[in-house]
């Protein structure tokens, strides 16, 4: 079937002479001070130039040398419970610390040396980490108790009842 132009007459097939989207540099408009080269449009996208610029500025920024374990917390009707991920690390390795109400895990873990020409990937981190928590109700200081087995800390925080609300009865 045959293409019919909006005339009604058949269209023409041919392919145009001028289908690209470079301009010809031999076709500027002319103006009163000279000729001025066609110009071609883009849409400005300022989101991708600040992420350009932000891709710039930080390959000056100093990368981190310590690194953070991944914590959970949670409470049940009587304690507070943190798990922490630190895997390689001993007893020795791990600080814990109570200090009016803020729960702090800290340590370092050490650089490991392997007889090695040369590493090919380096995605584990090492150094000196500290994480704080603050618990929102007071617990007891002499009950709390941890534990790391396989490379996950337990720190197991009862929760204090001498701040409990209490009935008091009337005489």
């Amino acid at each position: 079937m045959d293409a019919i132009s909006l005339s009604g007459e058949p269209a023409d097939r041919s392919t145009p002479k001028n289908l690209s989207r470079v301009p010809d540099p031999e076709s500027r408009v002319p103006s009163n001070h000279g000729t001025i080269p066609p110009v071609a449009f883009v849409r400005w996208d300022p989101l991708r130039d600040l992420l350009v610029i932000q891709q710039r500025l930080d390959r000056f920024a100093p990368r981190p040398t310590s690194w953070t374990p991944s914590v959970d917390l949670h409470e049940t009707a009587d304690r507070y419970v943190v798990t922490a991920e630190l895997p390689g690390l001993s007893r020795e390795d791990v600080h814990l610390q109570l200090d009016e109400g803020r729960l702090t895990i800290s340590g370092v873990r050490h650089e490991q040396d392997s007889a090695c020409e040369q590493y090919h990937r380096i995605e584990r981190g090492h150094g000196s980490f500290s994480r704080t928590f603050q618990l929102p109700m007071p617990v007891d200081a002499d009950r709390i108790s941890a534990d790391l087995v396989d490379g996950v800390l337990t720190v197991t925080c009862p929760k204090s009842t001498e701040g409990a609300a209490r009935r008091i009865p009337i005489t």
